[in-house]
This record gives C-alpha cells, structure tokens and sequence, in this order.
C-alpha cells in the first residue's frame, strides 16, 4: 500500500511539474528574448539558453518617447478602476444578502448576464455614451469603463463570500451597542479581507491588460496605457521583437508585484470563494 501510494505522489508530482514547465515556458521565452541582442531573434536557429546576455532591449523600451506618460496612465486607470470595482462591489453585495426585497433574485441574474457580455458587443454603446457625456478622451472614461467590466464579477463573488458570513456576527455586534454601520466595519469587513484582496487582483488585472477600449476612446497618444505602447513595437517596417520582449517583461512587473505582495490572501480569497454562495 505504501509503494502504491508513493507511486501516485510520485505521478502526480511529476503531472504537476509537467503542466508548470508548459505553463511557464512561454513566459520564459519572453524573458530569454529579451536578453539576447536583437539580432539573435531573428535566426532559425534559436538557442533554449541564450549565449551572450545584453540589457539593451530594456534600455531601448524605457527610454521610447512617452513611456513615462503610458506607465503613469496605466497606473492611473488600473488602481482606481480597482478601488471603485471593490469599493462599488461591496456596497451592492451586502444589500444583495443581508436584505430581503422585491427583484432582488432577478438583480443578481441580471448581474450574471452582464458578465457574460463580450466586451466586443460594448464597444460601439460606450463609445457613443463617452462622446455624448463629453468624457471621450479623458482618462476619467478608462476608468468608468474598466469599473463597468469589472463589476458584474466583482458583486458575483463578493456576494458569495457575504453569504459565508453568519448573519448572528453582525446581530450580536448590534446588541452589544454597534450601529449597523459599526457592525459591519468592526465584524463583516475584516472577515472580507481574502475576498476584497481576490477581486481586486482580478479587477487590477482585468483594467491593466485592457487594449481595445484604450485604443479606441483615447485617441490623443498623452491619455493612452500600456497596452497600447506596446503595439508601437511593431511598424510597417517591421517589429523589434527583442524591444517587445524586453517592454513585455517591464508590462508584466506591476501585476507580478502585486501578486507577491497579497499572494497570500488571495488563496485563502480563492478557497473560500469556491466553497461559499
């Protein structure tokens, strides 16, 4: 029984490692790429392991015109499209399970289906909606809108976490003198915190990577994120592709931060949000 036992950990151990090393693997191509010379990309015969490390493709990337700006802007819209995805979610999901009112399962259906809305279908309406509210080309009509495509999650899964909080916690907090208001910032809030830390990440994430929305409702270059400085690594002349590489690493470093910073609530976030609803 123990041989058997040691063989299953020894196979799944080994399935798991496989999965990562195909997982990471394009990632470590990005960061192979960036270090080689920008020639050495271009070859047939590319090496796994670069032979000569050179640092130029982020120099080259850094110092582009106007990278200080994008980053600026992309941070801008990322963190406050964050803020106000939690913030807002917070505030429609505890109606959603500590009240009792007339529409309120066909509210949360109407949540679910928003979510499963294509952004591609959004496009058109938030541009006419932007223009006609004079907030088109302005950072401030990035941000709405990446708080809009957040939200439907962000209100899904929190409502599902409220849902594992029992409602005698709030109770007994009032009779011992709290406000409702002090119940829920002295007992709900603080046992929120792997949730809120979840859907943030999902929300920053989501609002970080955001491209076509960009693109399109920012058409001055001064108000455009990352994601859109990005695409000017390839021109009708062709596309640098060790520069790519090089400012796809510097993309990615903001998101990987953070992830290290709340890694740890955010698996005990996702566990106890699998479980809960």
């Amino acid at each position: 029984m123990r041989t058997k036992n040691r063989a299953q950990r020894t196979l799944l151990t080994g399935v798991a490692l496989l999965l990562a090393g195909l997982f990471f693997f394009p990632t470590y191509w990005m960061i192979n790429s960036s270090l080689r010379p920008t020639n050495s990309n271009l070859t047939t015969d590319y090496d796994l392991f670069p032979t000569s490390v050179t640092f130029d493709n982020f120099v080259t990337a850094v110092t582009r015109p106007g990278f200080t700006n994008f980053l600026t802007n992309s941070l801008i819209v990322a963190v406050g499209a964050m803020l106000c995805a939690v913030a807002a979610g917070i505030l429609a999901a505890i109606p959603l399970c500590r009240l009792r009112f007339r529409g309120r399962k066909g509210f949360v259906l109407l949540v679910l289906i928003a979510q499963l809305a294509p952004l591609e279908a959004l496009l058109i309406p938030m541009y006419l909606l932007m223009r006609d509210v004079g907030l088109l080309n302005m950072l401030p009509a990035l941000l709405l809108v990446n708080v809009a495509t957040t939200l439907p999650f962000t209100i899904w899964t929190l409502r599902g976490f409220v849902n594992g909080i029992p409602v005698d916690l709030e109770e007994a907090a009032m009779v011992d003198g709290c406000s409702r208001w002090g119940a829920f910032r002295r007992v709900t809030l603080p046992l929120l915190g792997p949730a809120l830390v979840s859907t943030s990440v999902f929300s920053f994430i989501t609002a970080w990577n955001e491209f076509l929305f960009a693109l399109v409702l920012m058409r001055d270059q001064s108000n455009q994120t990352l994601p859109v400085w990005l695409s000017t690594f390839s021109t009708v002349f062709g596309t640098d592709w060790g520069g790519t590489m090089a400012a796809s690493v510097v993309f990615a470093l903001p998101v990987l931060i953070y992830f290290l910073i709340v890694q740890r609530n955010l698996v005990a976030g996702n566990t106890a949000g699998a479980v809960k609803g």
